[in-house]
């Protein structure tokens, strides 16, 4: 006998396929790089300094006794703290955003080590690094459980209108009630007016012919 193959457990590769994993990954990481790479360009710019990829893939540029090498941490930090809305908008799992984040950086080091063909040897780089996925993964967890504690808006408009109107036509009815007793409700007799069940208008109430008819009874 065949055996039974057990269900995916909640929470497994089923909600996140691989594929899935590596293309929010490569999302987030070409989105690092595009804007650190906008940012540093700006800065060297506005220091008149030329630019070079070696600014961005290098270790080298990060250096703790050139100005340099602080205006690049500087420049990394706000590069990782706008990488925390990238999170935010694509992740949007707070459980999720350590291991992202210390990808993004591993990943870093790996590019950063193949470029300029050594293991990086600044302590500013590793600091600069510990310090990137510090922020990236606390801000990162906190807005992400910001988001995911929000309360539901269902699209519903203004409450106080409808609740006004139902208590003026509870007021209509509770008045109309209690001035023509059970004529509303058809127990009644002779003539009387009164408000249908759904509010929709009035009507009038006409004693039956017979009753007309009928003449007084002798005592």
């Amino acid at each position: 006998m065949a055996r039974r193959r057990r269900p995916p457990r909640p929470g497994a590769l089923t909600e996140l396929p691989p594929l899935k994993i590596l293309s929010q990954i490569l999302l987030l990481q070409s989105i690092w790089y595009a804007v650190a790479t906008v940012l540093i360009l700006f800065s060297a710019l506005v220091a008149g300094k030329h630019f070079s990829f070696d600014l961005v893939l290098s270790w080298r540029a990060l250096r703790g006794d050139t100005t340099v090498g602080w205006m690049l941490g500087l420049v990394w930090m706000l590069n990782s703290f706008i990488g925390v809305i990238s999170i935010l908008f694509f992740i949007s799992r707070s459980k999720l955003v350590p291991d992202f984040a210390l990808t993004l950086h591993f990943i870093h080091l790996i590019i950063t080590s193949l470029y300029s063909h050594a293991i990086p040897r600044n302590w500013l780089w590793w600091a600069l690094q510990v310090a990137s996925a510090g922020m990236m993964t606390s801000l990162g967890v906190w807005s992400c459980q910001w988001r995911e504690l929000r309360p539901i808006n269902f699209g519903g408009g203004s409450t106080s209108s409808p609740n006004a109107n139902n208590a003026g036509d509870s007021a209509q009815n509770g008045e109309a009630s209690a001035g023509g007793g059970d004529e509303e409700q058809g127990y009644g007799r002779g003539r009387g007016r009164g408000r249908g069940r759904d509010g929709a208008g009035e009507y009038e109430m006409v004693g039956m012919k017979g009753e007309e008819q009928e003449g007084p009874h002798p005592a």
